[in-house]
């Protein structure tokens, strides 16, 4: 529970690039606008799984994985999970 805890305290940190804004769109088949902020969104959902492994943190919600570097907390990448 540390983690997830650590997460959401920084929760405000999160951030992608544009690289990474069109992969997440492009994972998620989504045209959202604000793709950090549906991150955000999402891993902020009481329902939401957080768990850290190695250098990222993984963030499953509604058939969605949200990838997420512990250290700098750049959303990675997102995509659904089958």
């Amino acid at each position: 529970m540390e983690d997830k805890k650590l997460l959401l305290d920084n929760i405000e940190k999160l951030h992608t690039t544009e690289l990474g804004i069109s992969r997440i769109k492009r994972n998620l088949n989504s045209d959202v606008s604000d793709v950090v902020q549906y991150c955000k969104s999402k891993i902020s959902d009481e329902n939401c799984r957080i768990r850290r492994q190695g250098k990222n943190w993984y963030c499953e919600i509604d058939n969605i994985q949200i990838t997420v570097n512990a250290h700098s907390y750049t959303i990675i990448t997102a995509h659904t999970v089958k």
